[in-house]
């Protein structure tokens, strides 16, 4: 058999960039030259160049050489609604039971590398069982976040109550799809005055918002400016792995942004928009006209308030130079991390194996307890305290001492002295938004730009998403929330593309996060803001435990460590639609010695 057994779908025919694994890493990021926001340009002067010169790409036909197929299991061995990882020779595919259907995918989400076939299975798509992207299992596309690559989707056939799978080498190897993108076009693209899409900010709302118009097919020019001296890389880590270098945090190479014609202005910083005129300044007094603008700002980290705040030493992690620094600084020293919210709990934590000592100071009686609750709080500050974390509670700091300009000592309200040579800060964040202070874009009272399900500003053309906004949340009666999550930055930035377009996109997906200390993780899933209860099933004290956070009669988030995949399987619940009620979950945990979970997806009883 010479090419593949069935005519693939015309959709499968078109070529997929994709970047081998190894090649990631080593792309050089730094921007050539500096001063100037313009001093690194993503095109070049090269406009028109074809992406197949430069990025290899998988033939659209592979033939018998490039293509591996084997027979993987019979037609009965699954049932419906059913996944299992098999081995092909030179990978593993997930393979998937739907609706009597046989789908075969890649079997590793593309975002962290998590096993599928551990996730959950709904409505056509399977959900990572880690941060809760999901695929479609008839295309492999990407539907929801976090991550930008789809899966690849191979081929399958049965015979004689055989199924096959045939995929392609290539494929198997890689784990991930680029989707297709359009290129751009624009002849005026890396030199004039005007753009047709401006995105104000290089976190996941710009980027994906960026991607999202090349994949509809948009093909005229795209400028992504960022205060950043990177191109896009994944700020989650910053906190997780204060040493990460900046080049293996970037979430596309440079080439990436070459091929697809998205210009990047690193090091650039936004002073006025003028929408009247459709103009933004920059502080060089660069002038850019735009036809729609996307503000994906993000936020500032607030910073310490009192006596002796200008002493050296003193950081709030924002790039990758802030981390690197604080690691540096930390080795073997004494180090003090002020807030005991997501940031400082996970710098704590990444600290305890650098320093010589580490203190958290809070001014809550337990860790994370307007997020997770007191009990939940308390078993993590155990932890925390069983790998030498020494907490300060339910007081603040109220001076820093030097000695020769450099911290030496954090002394609290309580008048305790703290021992520090170096001190983070992690006290929360404002919206970035001063600079529009003058435009007639709104802002509320605390800075955040309020936006509709389209993430349309009052401004026509002017859209914003991430940190920065407020957002009607579809399954909490549209109750207008911020939710500066990682994954929710996504979604948003996808939302905006689609919209610029006209296709009336609404946002609808689940909130979800993660943090992971002591290399254990805690997943979360909803919007808890406002809970009035806590119902814990399983083991607070082993960690090994799901939270449901209720509000009256409704569960409105969900928290666990150790327990997959109950969070993706509650978010797979709330967005298909339905309420989870209080009363399920309390028979859940009066009955459940197995931690059987059929009741959540309707199966059960």
């Amino acid at each position: 058999m010479g090419g593949c057994f069935s005519k693939p779908k015309p959709v499968e025919l078109k070529i997929e960039v994709v970047l081998p694994e190894k090649e990631r890493g080593k792309e050089e990021l730094s921007a050539s030259g500096k001063g100037s926001p313009r001093a690194y340009q993503g095109n070049g002067t090269a406009r028109h160049f074809h992406t197949e010169e430069r990025l290899p790409a998988p033939h659209p036909y592979p033939g018998a050489q490039d293509c591996v197929e084997a027979a993987v299991c019979h037609v009965k061995d699954l049932e419906n609604g059913q996944m299992r990882e098999v081995e092909l020779g030179w990978g593993k595919v997930l393979l998937v039971k739907d609706n009597g259907e046989f789908h075969a995918l890649g079997h590793k989400c593309p975002h962290y590398g998590a096993p599928l076939v551990k996730g959950v299975l709904s409505r056509g798509r399977v959900r990572c069982p880690w941060h809760g992207a999901c695929f479609n299992i008839s295309t492999g596309d990407l539907e929801d976040f976090p991550g930008l690559d789809s899966l690849h989707k191979f081929q399958v056939k049965i015979e004689k109550e055989k199924v096959y799978v045939r995929a392609s080498k290539q494929a198997l190897q890689l784990q991930r799809r680029t989707k297709v993108m359009a290129k751009c076009i624009s002849p005026s693209a890396g030199h004039s005055s005007s753009t047709n899409v401006l995105i104000v900010g290089a976190g996941a709302a710009g980027l994906v918002c960026a991607e999202t118009l090349r994949q509809e097919g948009f093909s005229d020019r795209i400028v992504l400016c960022t205060l950043d001296r990177h191109l896009p890389y994944d700020r989650p880590k910053l906190s997780k792995s204060l040493d990460a270098q900046p080049e293996l945090l970037a979430l596309r190479p440079k080439e990436f942004f070459r091929a697809y014609g998205i210009e990047v202005l690193t090091e650039a910083q936004v002073v006025t928009v003028d929408v009247r005129n459709k103009k933004v300044v920059f502080k060089d007094g660069f002038k850019l006209e735009y036809s729609k603008l996307l503000l994906a700002p993000g936020s500032s980290p607030k910073t310490l308030n009192c006596k002796g705040k200008e002493v050296e030493n003193v950081f709030t992690i924002r790039t990758p130079e802030d981390a690197n620094r604080v690691v540096r600084l930390a080795r073997g020293r004494n180090a003090v991390v002020v807030g005991a919210g997501f940031l400082g709990m996970e710098v704590a934590a990444y600290l305890t194996e650098k320093a010589h000592s580490v203190s958290v100071v809070e001014l809550e009686e337990t860790p994370f307890r307007r997020f997770l609750g007191e009990r939940v709080g308390r078993a993590l500050m155990k932890m925390f305290e069983n790998n030498r974390v020494k907490f300060y509670m339910q007081t603040e700091v109220s001076e820093l001492r030097a000695q020769e300009g450099k911290l030496k000592e954090v002394v609290l309200k309580s008048s305790k002295v703290v021992r520090a040579d170096v001190c983070i800060v992690g006290i929360g964040a404002v919206p970035a938004t001063g600079f529009l202070r003058q435009s007639s874009i709104n802002l509320d009272s605390r800075g955040f730009i309020p936006v509709n399900k389209m993430m349309q500003t009052n401004v026509p053309g002017v859209f914003a998403a991430g940190d920065a906004v407020t957002f009607p949340l579809a399954w909490r009666n549209n109750r207008k929330v911020n939710i500066p999550h990682w994954q929710m930055a996504h979604a948003q930035g996808r939302v905006a593309a689609q919209n610029m377009l006209a296709q009336e996109a609404e946002i609808s997906t689940v909130p979800y996060l993660w943090t992971a200390m002591f290399g254990k993780s805690l997943r979360y899933a909803g919007y808890g803001d406002g809970f009035d209860d806590v119902i814990i099933q399983g083991d607070l004290e082993e960690l090994k435990f799901v939270a449901f956070y209720t509000k009256g009669d409704e569960v409105i988030a969900v928290a666990s460590m150790n327990y997959d995949p109950i969070v993706s399987k509650v978010a797979e619940v709330l967005a298909s639609g339905r309420a989870i009620r209080k009363r399920e979950v309390e028979l859940f945990v009066l009955h459940s010695k197995t931690g059987d979970m059929s009741w959540l997806t309707g199966k059960g009883s």
